[in-house]
């Protein structure tokens, strides 16, 4: 009798670690970037986005004036403000804690396809590949 119970003890106890680790996590709210910039994730639909929400300074040193997205490869884009401007876009769920779409690349105007992993409720990580190369940054939570 007392195996029979400690090993109900122990199957719900796996069910529940087994669940806990599939939930699907929510990164959205405001993250903080590596080069001190404001993400904001959000829903858009049924898949995530994100846009800056403030750039890692109020004025692009290069320019003196405040940051646009000067490397856009649409040249009327590229006078235009980069807070609001999408960086994540197409974000579908594509496993555990993670999301699969776009990346848009505001420094080089290019998008490339990668993933947003919720590493825990306080950081996520942006990946991504290009001919091969792959790498990603860290960000972490503000709210």
């Amino acid at each position: 009798m007392k195996l029979y119970r400690l090993s109900s003890v122990a199957a719900v106890a796996l069910l529940a670690m087994v669940g806990a680790g599939t939930a699907l996590a929510d990164p959205r709210g405001l993250w903080l970037a590596q080069d001190g910039a404001h993400v904001q994730v959000k829903s858009c639909g049924k898949e995530l986005c994100a846009t800056i929400a403030s750039p890692r300074s109020e004025v692009d040193p290069a320019t003196g004036q405040p940051w646009t997205d000067k490397h856009n490869p649409d040249p009327a884009l590229r006078g235009r403000p980069l807070v609001g401007v999408a960086v994540l876009y197409g974000m579908v769920p594509d496993g555990a804690n993670r999301w699969s779409g776009t990346l848009y690349n505001t420094d080089s105007g290019q998008s490339y396809q990668g993933r947003l992993v919720e590493i825990d409720q306080n950081t996520i990580r942006v990946e991504g590949c290009v001919i091969g190369i792959c790498g990603g940054r860290n960000l972490q939570r503000i709210q």
